[in-house]
């Protein structure tokens, strides 16, 4: 009875183990939150992403990478099957970008909105566009920088060969030169600068001058336009011989009246000289007078 009992007491403990084994799994296992299924599209590379890998948005763990594969119709294409917690809605205007873990390289993705969150939901049937990462932008401006630098090493290289090289040791050369004879054309122009020097004090004395005679012709004509001045004493002067010109003609007139009557008179003396002694004969009847004899 005691050999069955203790077979009893085992098998009862090994059914008790399996089922608390089988509770364990399935807490561990997961999770009975139902998750929606989408698709992310990337043309970039994913180096790093693995199934299984985080998927996160706005910080928050919300899903997880079930499948990468490449697209069938389109080989330059990767798809990324992704299950998102059926509780959360994406908007219409979400994309992806790679995000990496520290150093060790392990990827996984980050889901993030435009600068205006959208009103309208993603449906499943919608891709989520991949857009390159900050890590893959950097990396690309540094292979364009390498790459421009090796261009330049290039360009300066090909700029340097010994053809250029002698170029521009003659240049240098003709510029050395050049350089002494400007020193040697300033040595001959320093007697002409040093005169030009005395040249302009002796112009700035003579301005001094000038000034000088410009105050004094000017004090002169205030002097002369002054009241009582030259300019007035004339136009004093002009107003009466203005005032005299009439009487001058009266008197211009007279002399000639004067003169013309002398006249007439000197010839009369020298046609008649008697008539000095005996005065002036007596004119001749006209006609109608008295003693009138027509010739």
């Amino acid at each position: 009875m005691e050999n069955r009992a203790h077979a009893l007491i085992a098998g009862l403990f090994v059914i008790g183990l399996g089922i608390a084994l089988i509770i364990v799994a399935e807490w561990f296992k997961g999770d009975s939150i139902e998750h929606d299924q989408y698709q992310v599209v990337s043309k970039e590379s994913v180096t790093g992403l693995s199934a299984q890998a985080s998927v996160y948005y706005r910080g928050v763990n919300i899903g997880k990478v079930n499948r990468i594969y490449f697209d069938p119709e389109n080989m330059h294409q990767i798809l990324i099957d992704i299950a998102i917690d059926g509780n959360i809605q994406l908007p219409q205007n979400i994309y992806a970008q790679l995000g990496y873990q520290g150093i060790t390289g392990l990827a996984y993705i980050q889901l993030r909105n435009k600068s205006v969150i959208s009103n309208e939901i993603l449906s499943e049937d919608m891709r989520i566009p991949m857009h390159p990462s900050l890590l893959d932008e950097v990396t690309g401006y540094g292979q364009n920088i390498l790459n421009n630098v090796n261009e330049l090493i290039i360009q300066v290289h090909q700029l340097l060969d010994d053809e250029n090289q002698k170029r521009i040791a003659r240049i240098l050369k003709n510029i050395d030169m050049a350089t002494h004879n400007f020193n040697n054309v300033t040595g001959d122009l320093q007697p002409m600068l040093d005169s030009m020097t005395h040249l302009t004090t002796k112009s700035g004395v003579l301005v001094k001058h000038l000034d000088e005679l410009l105050f004094e012709i000017n004090q002169s004509i205030r002097s002369v336009n002054q009241q009582g001045g030259i300019i007035d004493n004339l136009s004093t002067s002009a107003q009466e011989m203005v005032a005299t010109i009439p009487e001058l003609r009266k008197i211009s007139n007279g002399l000639v009246r004067n003169s013309q009557n002398l006249d007439r008179v000197l010839q009369q003396l020298d046609e008649n000289p008697q008539m000095l002694i005996f005065g002036r004969p007596p004119s001749q009847p006209g006609p109608g007078e008295d003693g009138f004899a027509a010739p």
